[in-house]
């Protein structure tokens, strides 16, 4: 195969067979269009003769699918998913420091499962500084709570080289898949006292979103939403809004509705309305 036989007609093509065979979503769709374009960004430094197919691949563009809307989590759903840990195991002890830490500052796994001890402001554990996307670092401050679950963890973490601020089994640095696996126990222990939460696909992520809508419902500006969290733009943000149930009420209740003249019937000849006025009730 030569990289000329990779022109435009035959990658819409495989794109379509990801989606109509393979039975890929749109995001997938999309993900492999990122690295066609990339390896062709590649091509474009050592090949130029390939610079006008390259043009005409970065002009494809992504397909745009439906954005469902977030399954977030209730307070009630989340007290009872931070409460779920049990508090006389070390394993425990870990589950809730993360499950608070990542609620409390919003999270993204990789960055939860990324913090270093010296991540935290010590000795009061007042702020932790996190690294996000694109090595754009910011710091937040935390409650009394996630302090009081990062202190019981911090006194019976294993002291071992691994510099991670959360260890697993084998005091090595948890990994996103071992605390994707610990969200779902939890889960499942919540269920029992939260039947809700039982119909939601739970997942690390629920957790940062359920910050952003509470942070959404305390400011009401979408901006330090996105602050917080992170994002590089409001267009990552503003799904949020959709979501928001208090901030609509809060809308409708600011605007007027239409006053609208009554109807009435006065004046009006109709057969039907004839028979039953002159109909006597029995």
């Amino acid at each position: 195969m030569q990289v000329s036989h990779l022109d435009t007609a035959t990658l819409l093509a495989f794109l379509d067979h990801l989606e109509t065979e393979r039975g890929n979503g749109v995001r997938t769709r999309n993900a492999r269009l990122v690295a066609i374009k990339s390896f062709f960004r590649y091509l474009e430094s050592r090949h130029p003769e390939c610079l006008d197919l390259a043009a005409q691949v970065h002009a494809l563009p992504q397909k745009r699918g439906d954005q469902p809307p977030v399954d977030y989590l209730s307070r009630a759903e989340v007290r009872a998913l931070l409460d779920a840990p049990e508090a006389s195991t070390a394993t425990g002890l870990r589950d809730r420091a993360m499950l608070c830490l990542a609620y409390n500052a919003g999270l993204r796994v990789s960055e939860l499962v990324g913090l270093a001890l010296n991540d935290l402001e010590t000795p009061g554990l007042a702020s932790v500084r996190v690294l996000g996307k694109g090595r754009r670092g910011r710091v937040l401050p935390l409650w009394k709570q996630t302090r009081a679950a990062l202190r019981a963890w911090l006194r019976i973490r294993p002291q071992v080289p691994d510099g991670h601020l959360f260890l697993n089994a084998y005091g090595t640095g948890m990994t996103r898949r071992g605390f994707a696996k610990g969200v779902a126990l939890h889960v499942a222990r919540t269920a029992g006292a939260v039947p809700s939460i039982a119909g939601k696909t739970v997942t690390p992520h629920s957790l940062r979103h359920a910050c952003a809508l509470s942070t959404l419902e305390a400011t009401g500006d979408i901006r330090q939403v996105g602050l917080w969290l992170g994002h590089t733009s409001l267009q990552s943000t503003e799904m949020y809004l959709r979501v928001d149930l208090a901030n609509k009420l809060e809308i409708l209740s600011s605007r007027q509705p239409p006053n609208l003249r009554k109807g009435s019937f006065e004046g009006m000849h109709d057969e039907l309305l004839a028979m039953l006025a002159g109909t006597e009730p029995r």
